[in-house]
């Protein structure tokens, strides 16, 4: 591997442009693009605060290279511009600002024509042809902080609506909603605001929202590729309105503000396709702080070879997925897609022959011909009593969302030791960790080796964008991350992130599935029945030729799917 020399290969868009002018040499623009990435910013901006060049110039540079029309933006007024089209937050998130609409086409202010992201994204979501106007970024970002205040102005003005008081509509399908009788709603601030929200959050997909109040602000964040982001600070007054609202859409008790509640919903984001979304309220200090865990059910049909097996893993789980009885359990932390993996699964095996039965709390991802059950503690269903019941209705197979105590485990065993197939989830590091923590459980080490066929250990990692470049490292640092020495021959090419308008300057767009697939041997049966330690079966898995996770790890980053940074900070030695 060598190091990674500035050419005109490294750049796109703007950088090229003004490489290819002579206005930059490749070692500026380099720097400029690093302080872009490290101070997470557009790279014009980087560019304009070299003090270089100045906005104007570049305006009229960009105009003439992109062949794109030239505009003053202090001829402009402020009220004379489209109300609607598109929010004021999305144009300064995108440092666009929509100028006018004629027919099916808008003309859009914008510093860097080659921001085709940003252009794209308003073409999203107004549904409408767009035509960039090159503009001053210095007069583009003095016009967004007016449009900001303007648009602040108007929701502090509208707090004073009795909008608590509003009949809002229980029906859980609300965007897009072409009910006359719901004008009211649809125009109140607060609601258009939370489904604009909800919107953005889909299109940049986000997996969790949060909407955190505090002492003296109000927080929206956004996770995005596992790594949370600050997406909002609406005023800090409506923060009771805007959690009334999504209580009501969630059917949760509005009038309950002392104790969690959990609750689903559901948007229409197209005549064919539909997301849900699972609430959680918790009382905090200054109010309710809610996440809204998305639940996007195409991630289940997405098929196995979408979430980053490797061919000799992907064979293992088949063939154990395939057996017509046993336990197969898949492990890893909150958010490392775990659910995703099991309904991956079973969608493979859903078949007009086959009787399927999940005990889930709750249910995240509707799968046609699986009976579903929701965990219901407070009434008495609980995943003992809906295992009980399954095993009444002569299943084939069984999916338990979590084992998290004694007598769930013990039930979910005897139903793989009776024919029956069984899946679950359980929360532990690692694979070998899995058969420690059933047997600190309380389950017969006999049971765990004649039930479990295999266990999968999974995190996910970020994937790196399109736009990486060569990353170089030291044979000692490779070896001490864990590759072996005859891996540092430079055979293979390891990436860095970068950062770029796709992947809104973080250098990862995506993440992909790390995997540890271990089935139980024969070797590491009598491990288990002689009561062995996690580190006895990780040495037999090791024996075996199982990869443990950073491992696995390893093989992405030498594949130049992620950074060896990010299989380092989700991965233990």
């Amino acid at each position: 591997m060598s190091p990674s020399t500035p050419s005109h290969h490294a750049f796109s868009g703007l950088p090229q442009a003004l490489l290819q002018a002579h206005l930059f040499d490749a070692q500026q623009l380099e720097a400029i693009k690093r302080v872009s990435h490290s101070q997470k910013i557009p790279f014009i901006e980087a560019l304009l605060k070299n003090n270089l060049i100045n906005s104007a110039t570049l305006a009229e540079f960009c105009s003439k290279t992109f062949s794109c029309p030239l505009l003053d933006l202090s001829v402009i007024n402020v009220q004379s511009l489209p109300d609607k089209l598109v929010d004021s937050r999305t144009m300064k998130n995108q440092q666009v600002v929509v100028l006018s609409k004629r027919e099916n086409k808008l003309a859009v202010a914008i510093a860097d024509p080659t921001q085709t992201q940003a252009l794209d994204q308003i073409k999203f979501q107004t549904g409408l042809a767009v035509e960039p106007i090159v503009v001053s970024h210095q007069q583009l970002m003095e016009l967004l902080n007016r449009l900001g205040q303007s648009a602040e102005q108007n929701l502090n003005e509208l707090i004073g609506d009795d909008l608590d008081q509003t009949t809002l509509p229980n029906d859980l399908e609300f965007i897009n909603e072409k009910n006359d009788s719901n004008t009211e709603i649809d125009d109140a601030p607060v609601v258009r605001f939370l489904q604009k929200i909800l919107n953005d959050a889909i299109n940049v997909g986000a997996s969790d929202l949060h909407f955190e109040p505090f002492e003296k602000f109000y927080r929206i964040r956004f996770r995005v590729d596992g790594v949370l982001r600050d997406i909002a600070q609406p005023p800090l007054a409506i923060k009771d309105k805007i959690a009334s609202r999504i209580k009501v859409i969630s059917r949760l008790d509005i009038s309950e503000k002392r104790v969690p509640q959990d609750g689903r919903m559901k948007l229409n984001v197209s005549a064919s396709r539909s997301i849900d979304f699972r609430v959680s309220t918790l009382p905090t200090l200054f109010g309710e702080k809610i996440v809204m865990r998305i639940l996007d059910g195409s991630q289940a049909t997405l098929g196995i070879d979408a979430l980053g097996y490797e061919p000799e893993q992907k064979a293992l789980l088949l063939e154990a997925i395939h057996r017509p009885y046993g336990m197969v359990l898949v492990t890893g932390p909150t958010g490392s897609g775990k659910t995703v993996s099991l309904y991956t699964c079973l969608n493979i095996l859903n078949q007009p022959g086959i009787n399927i039965a999940t005990a889930e709390d709750p249910a995240e991802i509707n799968l046609p011909g699986v009976n579903q059950v929701n965990i219901n503690d407070r009434a008495g269903l609980t995943f003992p009593v809906a295992l009980k019941a399954f095993l009444r209705q002569d299943p084939d197979i069984i999916m338990v969302g979590e084992i998290r105590d004694l007598e769930t485990a013990d039930i979910a065993i005897k139903a793989a030791q009776t024919g029956h197939m069984v899946f679950s989830t359980l929360h532990t590091n690692d694979a070998p960790a899995t058969l420690t923590r059933l047997l600190n459980m309380g389950v017969a080490p006999f049971n765990i080796a004649s039930a479990v066929n295999l266990i999968t250990a999974q995190r996910l990692a970020r994937r790196l964008c399109s736009c990486k470049q060569v990353a170089t490292y030291s044979d000692e640092l490779l070896i001490k991350a864990g590759f072996d020495s005859s891996e540092c021959d430079g055979s293979w090419t390891a990436y860095r992130p970068i950062g770029c308008d796709r992947c809104n300057q973080t250098g990862y767009k995506g993440r992909v599935g790390i995997y540890q697939v271990m089935p139980i041997t024969s070797a590491m049966e009598k491990i288990i029945l002689t009561q062995g330690t996690a580190m006895e079966i990780e040495a037999q898995a090791i024996r075996d030729g199982i990869k443990t996770l950073r491992q696995a790890g390893l093989v992405k980053v030498k594949q130049g799917m992620t950074s060896l940074e990010e299989v380092l900070s989700c991965t233990n030695q």
